[in-house]
């Protein structure tokens, strides 16, 4: 017989999960305990939203659970942020929340979660894959393997177990479950696929973040070149592809370049969409006029495919991966006729980048882009500042660039980034990040100092939420509450939390520093001050 709490820990250490992020209330102490017991680290976070998105950067580096810890009450409510980010992200984080005794329910109870208080567990209904209260010790086996599977199957994502502090402390048997072994079918359409795209005409491949998701980088590539079809991602889909790979068009919609656009514009029978829903910062600038004759659509969720594009779609239902190695066994490698295709037809000349003081965004993200190392790994945070490294920032390898377009959390790449590096220390981890992002999770820094967890934080500062100020006045002709009154100064501040921090005004004060930041061995904030008056590549959005 053991605990509960034991048991929790027990799997988890056996799952290979060696850090666990949360903030400690009294009713999840005995967990916490127990995980100290069994090797595991309780990551102390400075918020409960910073703390799952840690666990979410830490399930997406490791590919496979992470566990977020919470008190009853404002614990489970501040974690609901970081739910809905881990579900857009389709990344399996189990959120743990306490929750008063049962004995107690019914009375008058601080950070009360109960029925008569705050229903967490309603609330976590609508961000998570699977949402319960375990109230009786009898039951929690069967509760804590069907969130374990749910997590797992389809789209991954999170789930959320509320457990009563008696439950938690209650001892039963023994028991062993493993994490779930996935095996994906196959499409069954993909002999139409394979038809469309060997038909002659005008092609495009439209790349988004689900091929992370699937970790598709291989098959993607081989598509492209297999049929000689440009390659284009969305915002969130930067990464996926390299940029300095002869097909590519880099990114389009939010963020995109003149590449992509003109490619599009001038016509298109076929785009080949692959993981992404399609949202409207990811089309941007695509007008009805331009809409391909045709679409095939891989995704593993059939809910969007075909809503946004309103032309005659394909879709290929399942793992991507799965579906695109089945389509190469399929393929008859004489059938394909390769098109002709030169990119210097679509290549749009940049003009110069004069240095400015404070330096331009553009300029800071070249600056990053020829400085960083091949093969470090860019969390981009949600804001201006990522968009200008969507369209400038060169990804040499794929699946080191990651961006959310779809829920769009200010500040969870900083998060993100400091989960991704505790679950692997020797990976380069830079997070590019803004200041308003840094208002909202910005002492999450000292979470990475005291952890050791030794990220390169790029924080562009221009005193304003700088997406929406510029939005508002192109839109709505004058911006209001969008710009601060007193600045963040981002090195005092990441100083007052022990990380080695640098202020950078030119390109040549951002290299030096980044320099430094590559050989310090410790956690690192580097502030660009940026031209507040920049118009950044966010304004096709309407």
């Amino acid at each position: 017989m053991k605990k509960i709490s034991e048991i929790l820990a027990i799997h988890f250490k056996k799952w290979g999960i060696n850090h666990i992020f949360g903030i400690p209330g009294k009713p999840v102490t005995p967990l916490i305990l127990d995980l100290y017991n069994n090797g595991i680290e309780f990551v102390l976070s400075k918020h409960e939203s910073g703390a799952g998105f840690e666990a979410a950067g830490y399930a997406l580096m490791t590919n496979k659970l992470a566990v977020a810890i919470g008190t009853s009450g404002p614990g489970g409510t501040n974690l609901l942020t970081s739910a809905g980010q881990a579900r857009a992200s389709h990344l399996p984080v189990l959120f743990i929340t306490g929750h008063p005794s049962i004995k107690d329910s019914g009375k008058a109870l601080g950070q009360d979660s109960t029925m008569f208080g705050t229903d967490i567990v309603k609330m976590f209904e609508p961000v998570t894959k699977f949402s319960a209260r375990v109230e009786r010790a009898d039951t929690f086996k069967s509760y804590f393997q069907h969130a374990i599977e749910k997590a797992y199957s389809g789209v991954k994502g999170p789930v959320h177990l509320s457990i009563a502090a008696d439950v938690l402390a209650e001892s039963i048997a023994e028991f062993e479950i493993d994490l779930p072994e996935v095996i994906y079918p196959v499409a069954p359409n993909l002999d139409k696929c394979k038809d469309l795209i060997n038909r002659p005409g005008k092609k495009v491949i439209f790349l988004g973040k689900g091929v992370h998701s699937s970790r598709a980088y291989r098959e993607v590539k081989m598509l492209a070149e297999i049929f000689n079809i440009p390659v284009m991602t969305t915002p969130g889909g930067k990464g996926v592809f390299e940029s300095n790979h002869h097909l590519s068009l880099g990114a389009y919609g939010l963020g995109g370049t003149e590449e992509s656009s003109t490619y599009v514009e001038c016509g298109l029978d076929l785009m080949i969409v692959i993981g992404t829903k399609l949202s409207d910062m990811s089309i941007a600038g695509l007008k009805p006029s331009n809409f391909p004759k045709n679409v095939i659509q891989f995704d593993f969720d059939q809910t969007f495919i075909g809503k946004t594009i309103e032309v005659e779609t394909l879709p290929i239902v399942g793992d991507i991966k799965t579906n695109l190695n089945a389509l190469f066994d399929k393929l008859n490698y004489k059938e394909i006729t390769k098109m002709p295709f030169n990119m210097d037809d679509y290549k749009i000349k940049e003009p110069s980048t004069e240095s400015k003081t404070p330096m331009s965004a553009v300029e800071a993200v070249k600056v990053m882009s020829a400085a960083l190392d091949e093969d470090t790994i860019i969390f981009g945070d949600d804001g201006s500042h990522t968009f200008y490294a969507i369209k400038y920032y060169d990804v040499k390898i794929p699946g080191s660039f990651y961006f959310d377009d779809v829920f769009g959390t200010m500040g969870h790449a900083i998060g993100y980034s400091i989960g991704a590096k505790l679950s692997n220390p020797k990976a380069k981890i830079v997070c590019l990040t803004g200041d308003g992002c840094t208002f909202m999770h910005g002492t999450e820094i000292s979470t990475a100092v005291n952890y050791g967890a030794n990220v390169i934080f790029v924080v562009f500062n221009n005193g304003k939420i700088d997406m929406v100020d510029t939005g508002m006045t192109l839109h709505l002709g004058k911006a209001v509450g969008t710009v601060y009154n007193t600045m963040l100064d981002v090195q005092k501040f990441a100083e007052s939390m022990g990380a080695l921090s640098f202020k950078c005004f030119d390109a040549e004060e951002l290299a030096d520093a980044i320099e430094q930041a590559k050989l310090a061995n410790r956690t690192v904030v580097i502030e660009a001050m940026i031209d507040p008056f920049e118009i950044p590549p966010t304004m096709k959005r309407g």
